[in-house]
């Protein structure tokens, strides 16, 4: 077998060296992802024992500041429904089960 005599220059470093984050801009935003998360959590844990023994396996999508939440057998359908009521908003999609994870390992 010929070996290729043409080689591509290695690529090294960040495609965009002047978009680093600062240690304190990353921790800032991780932060507000974990108030945001548990703020949904709560909601969540509010709201399932009402739901799991009917609605097993189905799809809540949760909308923190209001505290609205949308229930569907489909997850796009319940994520479109949060969309709808608040397209401006950030909501969060739980599975009604024992965890609330949504998908598989």
């Amino acid at each position: 077998m010929a070996e290729s005599t043409a080689k591509q220059p290695a690529r090294r470093g960040r495609i965009f060296p002047e978009r680093i984050l600062p240690p304190e801009e990353l921790a800032r935003r991780k932060a507000e992802r974990e108030v945001f998360h548990k703020l949904c959590r709560a909601i969540f844990e509010r709201v399932r024992p009402e739901y799991i023994e009917k609605n097993y396996g189905w799809y809540i999508a949760v909308e923190p500041n209001s505290g609205d939440y949308f229930i569907d057998e489909d997850i796009e359908i319940a994520h479109r429904k949060a969309l709808e009521k608040y397209p401006n908003s950030v909501h969060c999609v739980f599975c009604l089960n024992e965890t609330g994870a949504t998908g598989r390992i």
